[in-house]
This record gives structure tokens, sequence and C-alpha cells, in this order.
């Protein structure tokens, strides 16, 4: 079977845009055709300014989110990035393999940088390293497949050049990974900002459904959207972002197509409250799987602890190799 690895990162709640792009399919598709691991990946979670009860708070709520989506730990593999060491092992060896120039050319790295120097904060070192460490995330496990939106597709670039230069260099150790992306939905736009992301770690506005808002809240969210000048709905995210978003993820609830879904509206207001009932729908057993998952934590732990155990098993091989490989001497 294939490997799969994919995470979230615990810097927000969980958003209607990390389920339709990627959660859902998670759970839908990847554990059942591949040997899959899905990771809390903490560590990235502190490369900013953060709060860290609150980084465990959402670390518990992503696990117990990412269990109440579908995800099987009878079949696949759920945990936390910093429960297994391997990671961090063999973040550095890769920093010696990548260059400066090629962490500071990444996109990610010079908005959240800027966005940092303007609030008049400092940036941290491991803001500019984390895509290496992401890239040990992914090389650890063997891993064939990375199921990403486009916002990550250059980490998993860096991840393959930086597995094909180590084996050059040291001898084959790394499978060369290839990023998937999923066919509708891979980025669920604000709603207020239908240009921008819909993002956890970053707003906290009326754009942005929340896996866990109410229903109420959650219609009223899709209601309030903002659409285009004129009344056609038509699909067209360039010329009209505001009314695409709507139709994508509306055909992303439905499993149809959003040009099909385009030619079904005559207005704006039509559309918005199917595409409200839509979501709500789609989260209501999410929800009440969240709610059934609080009211028995040492489940949860259980998957978790379990979970650490096998990744690591699999990852310690690889690692120790890596290790072999480049130089250092075996332990005793």
């Amino acid at each position: 079977m294939k490997r799969i690895f994919s995470g979230v990162k615990p810097t927000g709640h969980l958003t209607l845009g990390n389920y339709l792009g990627a959660v859902r399919r998670w759970a839908d598709v990847d554990q059942h055709r591949a040997d899959a691991l899905f990771c809390i990946v903490d560590l990235h979670a502190l490369t900013v300014d953060h709060d860290p009860g609150r980084v465990r708070r959402l670390s518990r709520q992503a696990a117990t989110l990412l269990l109440a989506s579908g995800l099987d730990p009878r079949l696949c593999t759920v945990f936390v990035q910093s429960h297994v060491d391997e990671h961090a092992r063999l973040s550095y060896l890769l920093e010696c393999v990548a260059t400066d120039g090629e962490m500071r050319r990444m996109i990610q790295y010079k908005e959240k940088a800027a966005r940092e120097r303007e609030r008049g904060g400092s940036v941290r070192l491991s803001l500019l390293t984390y895509p290496v460490l992401m890239a040990a995330d992914i090389l650890a496990y063997g891993t064939d497949e990375v199921p990403v939106g486009d916002d990550q597709t250059q980490h998993v670039e860096l991840t393959r050049d930086l597995a094909v230069r180590f084996n050059q260099r040291y001898g084959h150790t790394f499978e060369v990974p290839r990023a998937t992306r999923p066919e509708v939905a891979a980025r669920v736009m604000n709603l207020q900002e239908p240009t921008s992301k819909m993002g956890k770690s970053d707003d906290v506005g009326p754009g942005v459904v929340y896996l866990l808002d109410e229903p109420d809240v959650t219609r009223k969210k899709i209601m309030r959207a903002v659409t285009d000048s004129g009344q056609d709905v038509v699909h067209d995210p360039e010329g009209r972002p505001g009314v695409s978003n709507l139709l994508e993820i509306l055909a992303a609830c439905e499993g149809t197509d959003p040009e099909t879904l385009s030619g079904a509206y005559q207005s704006y207001g039509a559309l918005k409250k199917d595409t409200a009932e839509a979501v709500v729908e789609l989260l209501r057993p999410l929800r009440e799987r969240h709610k059934e998952l609080c009211g028995d934590p040492t489940y949860v732990e259980g998957v978790l602890r379990d979970g650490a155990a096998r990744a690591r098993e699999m990852a310690r091989p690889r690692v120790d190799s890596a290790y072999r490989a480049i130089g250092l001497l075996a332990a005793g």
C-alpha cells in the first residue's frame, strides 16, 4: 500500500475550509486506500508568539475533531507530532542539507515574517526553518503522497528537493513524495474576503465557519457572505470570487460540480440559503460525534498514545539509517 502523511497545526479552531479541503477526504478516501498517518503538528505552532495552554487545548480539540470526522484508528495512525522524537531528530539533519536561500524563498515565510514585523514583533528562527521540520515529518515515514492545499505545495516541493539531495550525497535513504490535491474545494475562501483563504490562524471574524460553530451561527455567517456586483449566479473565481466561493462550498457539500450548480440559481439569496443548510447538515454528525468523544477523554488519549507508538516504530529505523548515512556514530 502507498503511505500517506498529512497534518493539522493547532494554531486555531478547525474550519469548514480545513474540513472540505482536507479532513473529509482523509476520512472518506485516504485512510481506506493507503497506509495513512494523520498528525497534530504541534511543534509548528511554536514558530510564532503563542499561549502554551491554548496550544495544548487546540491540540486536544483537533485530535478529537479528526476522530469525530471519521478517522478510524483501526485503519490509520492518528498522533501528536511532539510525541514522536524522530521528527525533531530528522529535522536537524535536513537543516544540514537545506540552504539559507531556499528557506528565505518560501512564500509563507515572507508573508508571515512581514506581518510579524508590521506588528512590531521579532521573527523567530523557527519560522524560517519550519519547512525543514515539515520535510522531516513527511520523510521520516517513507511517505509516497502528501494531501495538501495549494498554499503548502511549495513546501512539498522543498521536501522532494531535500530527499533527492540527501540521497545523492549520502546514499538512498528517503522516498521522494508527491503532493496530491482534491478536485473540489481545495481552497475554501473567507466569506467576507473571498480573495483570501478561510484560515484558522489569522481570522476570528464572520468570514470563517468553524466546525464547532452552532448551526444558527453557521447559517448567519453564510447568509451574510459577501457576493459580487450584478445578480447573475455564475462560477467565475477570478471575476466573481464571492459567488464562486459559495458555489464551490455547496458543490463540495453535495458532491457535484460548481459549474452545473450555477445554472440552477436565479438569485444570491437562494444560493446562500441552500449553501447554509447544506453546510449545517454536513457538519451535524461531526458535531454530535465530537460531543460524544469529549465525554470520553480517555479514549482520545489512548488513540494518541497508541498512534505515537505506532508512528515511532515506523519512523525510527529510517531516521537511524539517516544518522548513519550522514556520518554520525551509532549509539552504543
